[in-house]
């Protein structure tokens, strides 16, 4: 059986290639296994409340990142803290982190809107594009406000995660554990809102 590059996951055979229409195997035999897009559909559930977790954590302070006197509803900064600290330890782009903090109460809004958003489509697995795309550039803008990085000149988690995301885009996680072919129903296939 051959499959289109662009027929839905759901509909192609376990080991084809979308690159060349047929069966991939190697010499053992092996092929895409369902239990391995299960264990992805886990994964962004748990990114998802990663998000989410620190949503909450910004906005009432519970004890673990953000102490309760420095929590949104009491008056504290969600981005103050992370990206004055960036300022204050000679990031090299100090300049724009100053900038967005001017911004602020809008960067405050922007960024907690963000997690609640990134997180409840991760958690839902809906809306997996716009979550992706908007997950991974606010992972990529704070691997860049953590120069220099202090265990790796390189690479951080922030990074890592931000290229997950994407893939996970790409592979239909939210299909997986998740409501992202009633979704893709609901907006008619619209590739934004998918």
């Amino acid at each position: 059986m051959t499959t289109s590059p662009t027929a839905p996951l759901e509909n192609r055979s376990p080991g084809a290639d979308p690159a060349r229409g047929s069966l991939a195997a190697d010499a053992r035999g092996s092929h895409v296994k369902p239990w391995g897009f299960t264990l992805l559909g886990a994964v962004r559930i748990l990114l998802g409340f990663y998000f989410l977790w620190a949503f909450l954590d910004k906005l009432l302070g519970l004890g673990f990142a953000t102490p309760r006197e420095r929590a949104w509803i009491n008056g504290g900064s969600p981005t103050t803290g992370f990206l004055g600290g960036s300022i204050e330890s000679g990031n090299p782009f100090a300049g724009i982190w100053k900038f967005w903090l001017g911004l602020n109460p809008f960067t405050d809004i922007l960024f907690m809107a963000g997690l609640l958003g990134i997180g409840l489509a991760l958690l839902l697995g809906i809306g997996m594009h716009v979550a992706a795309v908007s997950g991974a550039l606010l992972y990529l803008m704070m691997y860049l406000a953590a120069f220099p990085l202090a265990t790796n000149p390189i690479l951080d988690d922030h990074l890592i995660m931000a290229v997950l995301l994407l893939a996970m885009a790409g592979l239909a996680a939210g299909d997986h554990l998740g409501f992202g072919r009633p979704w893709r129903r609901l907006v008619k296939g619209n590739a934004l809102l998918v």
